[in-house]
């Protein structure tokens, strides 16, 4: 009987963890400027700030990390996105490591602090879908039968829903596995 109770209690335990581990996973975690970090562009990278954000889709509950020294965020609005006016500030962040999350749809505007970065390029434009725009992920075509090399052979696209979606199926395995456990160890 000891060794049932001390088994139903590790399970809860390791049910618990499933879930918080499943409500952990509601948000994507995006990296701004990936391994360069935030920084005032020189004109050698590979896409601006806007390009990178353009590729991706963002969804209410994920976050963007800023990696910077020596310099600031800034949430603006779209009137001080456009003229790099920092004086006004939503909310600023100067600690070199600022974690934003987004708390509902529309558009967040974000630049430098530094005097001359935002017109050098440092600031960024992040369109955060609305939950009705959000579509299931498209299956991958059919290869082709003509022999030929079009398209992109089936592969499903690096993005940020495809991850979205695999990590969420994942879970919900995991957490159906350990559902149905615990249903059966519980005792008649």
């Amino acid at each position: 009987m000891a060794s049932g109770v001390a088994a139903s209690r590790t399970f809860s335990n390791l049910f618990l963890s499933a879930l918080f581990t499943a409500s952990m996973v509601a948000g994507f975690r995006f990296e701004v400027g990936e391994e360069r970090g935030w920084r005032k562009p020189t004109g050698k990278e590979p896409e601006t700030y806007n390009e990178w954000a353009a590729k991706n889709r963002f969804h209410i509950g994920d976050t963007v990390y800023f990696k910077y020294q020596k310099d600031s965020v800034l949430v603006v609005s779209s009137d001080d996105y456009l003229t790099c006016n920092t004086l006004n500030p939503i909310s600023k962040f100067d600690d070199g490591s600022t974690v934003f999350q987004f708390d509902r749809s529309g558009l967040f505007y974000f630049i430098s602090g530094q005097p001359g970065h935002c017109r050098s390029g440092q600031r960024l434009i992040i369109r955060v879908m609305h939950p009705s725009e959000v579509e299931a992920p498209e299956l991958a075509p059919s290869p082709s039968t003509g022999g030929g090399s079009g398209g992109d052979g089936g592969l499903l696209a690096d993005n940020s829903t495809a991850k979205r979606s695999c990590i969420s199926y994942f879970v919900t395995g995991l957490a159906s596995v350990f559902v149905i456990l615990y249903l059966f160890m519980q005792e008649p």
